[in-house]
């Protein structure tokens, strides 16, 4: 295949060594001139991607943020071949999905939302590599779910970066469950870490404190614009987390052994239970 990608940080950029381990042509573009010169050299990319080669490519993946790719599909859509498949690589789907499908109708190609659930707190294209993705969830947004060639062809699209298992889902059920099981973790983990307690956690701490603080790292630009595409959703989610902190605050208060017995029992047993297979 030819395959274009839009963005050569962490993911595209572990996304353009993949593919190109495994022989496929690959033209790359990025802001940063320096980066996509360092990816030619390490042997990553074949060529700058530019609206003439654009027509060449089977695929597009677009790995920036949300509103550049939306930017970016809006200004090259007419150079994009009929029948080719573009997929995004976003955190959030509804902002992108609803903006895109339109453009892919309109031009003849196809847009499918998607999302590799695999990264790192170390970004850009020096940390990329071409098995960030093996044994990952690929989750992806199709403008519809009744076209099985569809799904054969992104099956096949998508078998260089080795993805554990594909999931098909809506773009709104995907925001509504990444506000839960990402961007929260990230904003809470990201205000732990301001206790004042944090700067002389060395000699206190081990597995409990790594575990949590880990994704306190993060890009700051990214993530506040992922949360505010998807505020709705993580506003439910950190206002229940806030009740729940409240219980457990309150049977502090009070001296309720029992209470708070109950709840650390109650959130173990459900630990329990969303683990099983």
């Amino acid at each position: 295949m030819t395959v274009g990608i839009v963005g050569l940080g962490l993911i595209g950029g572990s996304l353009a060594k993949a593919y190109k381990a495994r022989g496929h042509n690959i033209y790359g573009y990025d802001t940063d001139s320096g980066v996509l010169g360092y990816a030619a050299l390490a042997g990553c990319v074949d060529g700058e991607l530019c609206d003439e080669n654009l027509k060449e490519c089977h695929a597009l993946f677009l790995a920036v943020y949300p509103s550049d790719t939306v930017d970016y599909l809006e200004k090259h859509a007419r150079f994009i071949a009929p029948g080719s498949l573009v997929l995004d690589c976003c955190g959030v789907k509804r902002a992108v999905c609803s903006r895109c499908f339109p453009l892919a109708r309109r031009h003849g190609f196809t847009f499918v939302g998607g999302h590799p659930m695999a990264g790192s707190h170390n970004a850009g294209f020096k940390h990329s590599r071409a098995n960030l993705f093996r044994g990952a969830s690929m989750l992806l947004v199709p403008p519809v779910f009744d076209n099985a060639e569809l799904f054969g062809a992104l099956e096949e699209l998508l078998t260089p970066a080795e993805f554990g298992h594909l999931t098909f889902t809506t773009a709104e059920k995907h925001d509504e469950m990444i506000a839960f099981s990402s961007q929260m973790a990230h904003v809470v983990s990201n205000a732990y870490i301001k206790s004042p307690r944090a700067r002389a956690h060395k000699g206190f701490s081990a597995g409990s404190y790594k575990d949590l603080t880990r994704v306190a790292r993060l890009n700051s630009d990214m993530w506040a614009q992922l949360c505010m595409a998807n505020g709705d959703n993580l506003v439910n989610e950190l206002e229940g987390f806030a009740r729940a902190l409240h219980a457990y605050t309150a049977a502090l208060k009070k001296g309720d052994t029992a209470a708070l017995r109950e709840l650390l029992e109650e959130g173990n047993r459900l630990k329990g239970e969303t683990d099983r297979p």
